[in-house]
């Protein structure tokens, strides 16, 4: 992978990294935050409720009658409401009142009244003058069945003589925190979408203002609705070009400066040694070596030759966003054609070519380049192979995509060279004459791959040698 690929996916990954660490930190958080919410609103119901009582007081004796009946008309009350997304239809408190010893003079459920509830952190903390709450699960194994209580104290003019408490669910806030939590989920989706839109808005606005456009149309307009899944294909296609311009276009000046080293670096060594050749050529030599020196002249001028052609096919590859030509194409005949586009080359190396590639597997796309690409392939692996070895050339449907290898058994690629070798200008020497190539083939390949909605990748085998893949979706019946 290039350095702009690993800046750009870095980006992204930064991106969703920030996002998805902030959205857990609120959402870890949310449970506190609605325990909180709860535990004041119990604060002040709580107090309400000792003021009531106070008022029904007569001579220090704690008198819950009153309160007793407005807790139960409550609990009898039906109503709709919806809280944030959330709906309430009854009262869900439980209630109760201790005299100044923690004895249960009144308990809304009717389950504990007469007993001593001076254990009770809110009970004895409360009658001490202090702030008294407690969090106390109904079965210690069931962390659903916990409740929240708060106590307020019972004042008369002596001083503390009882307490009242109040509880509530934990688990009525469950739906709340989980509700929550799902519109934080969406909001991290949206915000993840919104930064999609953006570089997409960015990729139409700096790349290609009307090209983009142009294809988006194109591909609509000679798919249309007949097929869907090949015009999703071909816009995913189309999207993903975009996004690889914006990335370059972003890398501005830099990447600009790279392309133009790298190929400033290729250009010196045909240069220099055709200046070499041409300075020898002055002086007066044997006709064998002015032969000798003529040709290596020639050799080099047509790698300059190669070199110019395979960036102008590569430059106008790259400017194509979508196929023009797509048509089902079948692979064994693809094979057929380029092994017979090859077959010179390699009987000039003494290298068999076999090929095994079913019938009736067929992709969509442009033939012309999907038949450059593969002669590519099959030209690095006659390269690197040695005389009297074979190149093998296999096809099989894997799932919805189908893979075409093209295996050698040369030395194979040595591994630091592994994530290079689809890099322009990058080549490795050959192993019979040392010479390198342009360094433009398999980046050819790639960007055909890749206006297919495919890949293509390369591996070197245990057994040795090395397996090109062109992995591109399958032609589907239907679509």
């Amino acid at each position: 992978m290039s350095r702009r690929n690993r800046i750009f996916l870095g980006i992204l990954l930064l991106f969703t990294l920030g996002v998805g660490f902030l959205l857990y930190r609120v959402s870890t958080d949310l449970d506190a935050r609605y325990r909180e919410s709860a535990e004041e609103s119990l604060v002040d119901t709580a107090h309400v409720l000792a003021s009531l009582v106070e008022t029904d007081m007569r001579d220090g004796h704690i008198d819950a009658a009153r309160l007793g009946s407005a807790l139960l008309a409550a609990k009898s009350r039906r109503f709709a409401a919806e809280i944030y997304g959330v709906a309430k239809g009854r009262v869900e408190l439980r209630v109760y009142v201790t005299d100044a010893n923690g004895q249960v003079l009144y308990d809304s459920t009717g389950r504990d009244e007469g007993k001593d509830y001076r254990a009770w952190r809110d009970v004895s903390l409360t009658l001490a003058g202090k702030y008294g709450a407690r969090t106390t699960r109904g079965d210690p194994d069931r962390p659903e069945t916990a409740v929240m209580y708060v106590a307020a104290p019972i004042r008369d003019a002596e001083g503390i003589v009882g307490v009242v408490s109040v509880g509530k669910a934990v688990a009525s806030q469950v739906l709340r925190v989980e509700s929550a939590r799902q519109k934080l989920l969406y909001v991290g989706l949206i915000t993840l979408a919104a930064f999609i839109v953006l570089l997409l808005v960015l990729s139409v606005w700096l790349v290609r203002p009307f090209g983009f456009s142009a294809d988006l149309l194109r591909v609509l307009r000679q798919e249309g609705l007949r097929h869907p899944g090949r015009l999703l294909r071909r816009l995913a296609t189309v999207v993903s070009a975009a996004f690889r311009d914006m990335r370059d276009a972003l890398a501005g000046r830099s990447y600009t400066e790279e392309y133009v080293q790298t190929l400033t670096h290729e250009l010196k060594s045909p240069l220099a040694a055709i200046r070499g050749a041409a300075e020898l050529l002055r002086e007066d030599m044997p006709e064998e070596q002015r032969r000798r020196f003529s040709a290596n002249i020639e050799e080099q001028v047509q790698r300059l030759q190669d070199l110019a052609d395979r960036l102008l096919e590569l430059s106008s590859l790259e400017k194509h966003r979508t196929l023009e030509d797509v048509r089902p194409i079948d692979i064994s005949t693809l094979a057929v054609q380029a092994a017979a586009a090859q077959e010179p080359a390699a009987r000039q190396r003494e290298v068999s070519l076999r090929l095994d590639v079913p019938q009736d597997i067929r992709v969509e796309g442009d033939s012309f380049l999907l038949h450059q690409a593969l002669v590519n392939l099959l030209a690095n692996a006659i390269d690197f192979s040695p005389p009297g070895a074979a190149v093998e050339v296999s096809a099989a449907l894997s799932g919805r995509r189908i893979e075409l290898t093209v295996r050698d058994h040369g030395p194979g690629v040595p591994d630091y060279a592994l994530d290079r070798v689809f890099e322009k200008f990058y080549s490795l020497r050959r192993p019979d004459t040392g010479r390198k190539s342009t360094g433009l083939g398999l980046a050819f390949v790639r960007e055909i791959a890749h206006l297919h909605g495919g890949e293509a990748y390369l591996a070197n085998q245990p057994e040795g040698g090395t397996a090109a893949t062109l992995s591109l979706p399958a032609a589907v019946a239907g679509g």
